[in-house]
Parts: C-alpha cells; structure tokens; sequence
C-alpha cells in the first residue's frame, strides 16, 4: 500500500524549503533595498543630476516627486502614512511653513552643522540651506552710470519711470518685501512699496528675465532680479544679448548688505528611511554636489568657503 501519510510530509518538507530557498533571492534583496522618497520644489533637471550621482556613490534609490506647489500640503494629508522622507524647496519660506506646520523634525549631524554656516540652517536642526541667490538689481550698462545702489533708493525721483518689476505677488519679491519689514518696520516698507510703485514704467508683468529684456529693449532703465538669471541668460544664445547689456548691481553693501534667498531641505516627521535621507542630505553639501549646484543653475554654492561674494 502507498504511504500517503508519509509522501504528504516530505511533500511538506520539500514546498518548505522551496519558499526559503525562493525567499533568499527575492524577499531577502527587497528587504535589503535601500531608497529616499524626496519631495522637491526643486526642478526636476536640476537635481535629478545629484540624486543620480549619490545612487552612484552609495547605491541608494532616490525616488522623487517634483511640483511647484502643494507639497507641503500633501504632506500634510498623508501625515503619519506619507512615504516622503525629505522635502526639498526653492526657498526660505516653504521651509519656515513646513516646520511651523510640525511637519519636520530636527536632526543634529557634525556634516551638516560643519558645512553650512550658522545663517543658512535652523538653529534647532528643522531645516539647512541648500545654494543662496542674490535679489539685486540689473542695471542698463548705457544709461545707468551708478554702480551703487540701495534698496531704500528705488523711490527717489532719479529712478521716476525707470524701473521694471514682475508681480509683487511673487515669492522673490515677497522675500524681499519681508526682509525691508525686518529693517524698517510696517509702516516705513508700506511707504517703500507705494514709491516703487510709484518709479515703475509699466505694469509689473513676465518673469525676472523679461524685465532685462525690457532694460534692453530700452523700456526701462533698472529691475529686480534673482542673480542666477543672468548665467541662465549668458548660456541662452537667444538671450546673450539681453545679458550684456546690463550689469548687476549689489545693494546696500555699504549697511546691511545684498537680499538673499536659499533653496534648502528638511527631513519630514514620519521620514521611514530617516538614516538614508540623512545621508543623501550629507551629499547634498558636500563639495562635490554644491559644484553640481553652481554648474547646472548658476547658484552660489552654501556650504562654507564655496562662493567669495560679499553679500549677507
């Protein structure tokens, strides 16, 4: 008589160890697997080049989620289900909301800390710069002669239909707005922003790059821009020219220095792989990838030692 008892039991034995042997090579490596989920303002041919090189580096997957607006508040809605490990801005402001939203957590890392100077980073660990861009000033290489300038001066009689602006409903310009409040006060920006309203020669209207290309169209005589447009404009054939007919004008360097603004990162409450985040923020300072940084979007470098401009 066949012994089924016995045949059913090493039957047992051999699917047993079938699934321990198929699990060695394929559960095993998924558990293994290592990846960060980022959450980027950041546009995506920007910082795809770094998160392609720290794969390289390290073999950990950098996946990535790129938009202009609404990450913070996805964040927000997935709360402690969200896969997202880092969020990645293009400025100071998302960050500040991020933290007081609750949606950050602070780290302390001797890298981090070591690189990026004490102006640029949370001094409870929520948040750390990135690059740095200068609000500064464009000015017409034929009819402007000054090469110093202030903020505070944009509203004197001598700039009176001279100047170009996008909305000040941007961001770039809201920083600014809020970095004259902090100097000034309420009041005092209000009446700044009434007189360089007052200076424009048309209606604020494009984006940083057309308000040259008014200067150079003769439209306007001056604007306000972020510094990196200009390398942007310098590698774009088509707009080379527009480029050189300006000079870039640094304000206040003789008081408070220049307004700058910083793309930066932050590691989110629930970060599910919080070490390797860490790592790639770790990268994301190192000397290499601020090379990346200034190469790719013409942005001065934050970590410490990495640009020689004057600008505070």
């Amino acid at each position: 008589m066949f012994p089924f008892k016995k045949y059913f039991i090493l039957r047992s034995i051999v699917k047993f160890f079938k699934i321990c042997f198929l699990s060695f090579f394929f559960v095993i490596p998924m558990i293994l697997s290592a990846e960060v989920n980022v959450y980027s303002y950041r546009q995506s041919f920007l910082v795809k080049p770094l998160f392609e090189k720290f794969t390289e580096q390290t073999g950990i997957e950098v996946n990535t989620i790129f938009a202009s607006k609404g990450l913070i508040q996805k964040i927000q809605m997935e709360d402690r289900n969200s896969p997202a490990d880092l969020l990645q801005t293009s400025n100071f402001t998302r960050l500040v909301e991020a933290q007081e939203l609750g949606l950050t957590q602070s780290i302390q890392d001797s890298t981090l800390e070591e690189a990026i100077p004490n102006a640029y980073k949370d001094p409870t660990g929520n948040w750390f710069g990135l690059t740095i861009r200068a609000r500064l000033i464009y000015a017409s290489q034929e009819r402007v002669k000054e090469n110093e300038i202030t903020y505070e001066e944009l509203t004197t009689s001598k700039w009176n239909r001279r100047i170009c602006s996008r909305s000040g409903k941007h961001d770039y310009n809201i920083d600014l707005i809020a970095s004259m409040i902090a100097h000034h006060g309420v009041e005092e920006s209000k009446l700044w922003l009434k007189g360089v309203k007052e200076n424009l020669a048309r209606r604020p209207q494009g984006n940083d790059r057309a308000q040259v290309k008014a200067i150079y169209a003769g439209q306007c005589n001056i604007s306000l821009g972020n510094s990196y447009y200009f390398g942007k404009m310098m590698a774009d054939p088509e707009q080379q020219e527009w480029a050189r007919s300006v000079k870039l004008l640094f304000p206040n360097q003789e008081n408070r220095g220049t307004h700058v603004n910083i793309s930066g990162m932050a590691i989110t409450k629930y970060a599910p792989n919080r070490e390797d985040a860490i790592k790639l923020m770790r990268f994301l300072v190192s000397e290499d990838a601020q090379k990346i940084y200034a190469e790719v979007n013409y942005e001065f470098p934050v970590r410490k030692g990495g640009w020689r401009s004057c600008v505070v």
